[in-house]
């Protein structure tokens, strides 16, 4: 292995890590001392935050001081990252700390002339598009840190005007059509429940329940969300349906097909109707079959209030 490439391979394998011997390096990359010594003093130089500890049981101290060590990436990882970032940018809020013309000017100072201009270029070409997210969610990066860490929180959540508390756990946080959304475990129901985050305008963490595995709650997450007396559902689409049902799904949803027939299977809670209703109007004509009936008059009764409402106006 070439000194260029140990050097690399060091960064990574040391990244995260609180302290090392030399010995550590020494066996790991089959070296000698005075090897490592140069390896670690090289280090040093690009900038890892190494110190020594002296004594019988010294070793090497690696500060935390929240910066990566350098990655090297190809040129099409580079701008695969680059348009990705870009994608956040439409978001008013992100659960990260982003200053983008900062990220921008970092990107652009690593890199070469001639790929500078390629990034400028492309920027008026290509377009990962999203939907711009207008609205600001203060406790973002508190629902993502919640989650992390299995904290249960108390919430205050409104919806139309109306103040909510719940004691809930997060698991799930994703962006859908321009909304940041979180699902969370409700500890007083037991049931799962799914909120828009930027309506969440309290949030703190709790003792009041003892918080549940991580992975406890994602792998049950169907039948949290289930709740006793739900309506089981089967609709049958045309080959148009299984493009929106892509764009837009559930995860009490599931796709089927047989024989070059598509089927959505799945189910509705008793405060759900309006909202599942809403969905299969979206497909139109290209809904072949819908069981069970009252699915369907549920459908009937919501087109003929939209029929009123446009007749109105």
């Amino acid at each position: 292995m070439r000194k260029s490439e140990r050097i690399y391979d060091m960064m990574v394998y040391l990244n995260g890590k609180k302290y090392f011997n030399l010995k550590d390096l020494m066996h790991k990359y089959n070296i000698s001392k005075s090897t490592a010594l140069r390896d670690i003093q090289s280090l040093e130089e690009i900038g890892m935050p190494i110190y020594s500890e002296k004594g019988r049981h010294g070793k090497y101290v690696i500060l935390d001081n929240k910066l990566l060590s350098p990655i090297v990436f190809t040129i099409d990882e580079m701008y695969a990252l680059y348009f990705s970032m870009l994608t956040l940018d439409d978001y008013q809020t992100t659960p990260f700390q982003l200053n983008f013309t900062t990220l921008k000017q970092k990107f652009q100072k690593c890199l070469s002339e001639k790929y500078v201009d390629a990034l400028s270029k492309m920027e008026t070409i290509l377009r990962l598009q999203v939907s711009k997210q207008p609205n600001i969610t203060p406790f973002l990066k508190d629902i993502l840190e919640a989650a992390m860490y299995e904290d249960v929180c108390r919430v205050t959540y409104t919806k139309q005007e109306i103040e909510t508390c719940y004691i809930v756990q997060f698991y799930d946080m994703r962006s859908k059509y321009g909304q940041w959304y979180t699902t969370a475990l409700n500890y007083e129901t037991g049931n799962r429940q799914v909120f828009r985050c930027d309506k969440i305008i309290a949030l703190e963490v709790t003792r009041a329940y003892q918080p549940q595995p991580l992975h406890a709650l994602q792998s049950c997450s169907h039948t949290i969300y289930k709740q006793r007396g739900a309506t089981a559902f089967s609709v049958n689409i045309t080959s148009k349906g299984v493009d929106l049902f892509y764009k837009e799904n559930y995860p009490s949803m599931k796709l089927h097909s047989e024989n070059g027939q598509y089927r959505i299977e799945g189910f509705y809670n008793k405060d759900e109707e309006d909202f599942i209703a809403k969905y299969f109007i979206m497909y139109g004509d290209a809904i072949t079959h819908i069981e069970p009936t009252a699915l369907k008059n549920l459908i009937v009764s919501r087109m003929a209030l939209l029929v009123n409402h446009f007749k109105t106006l």
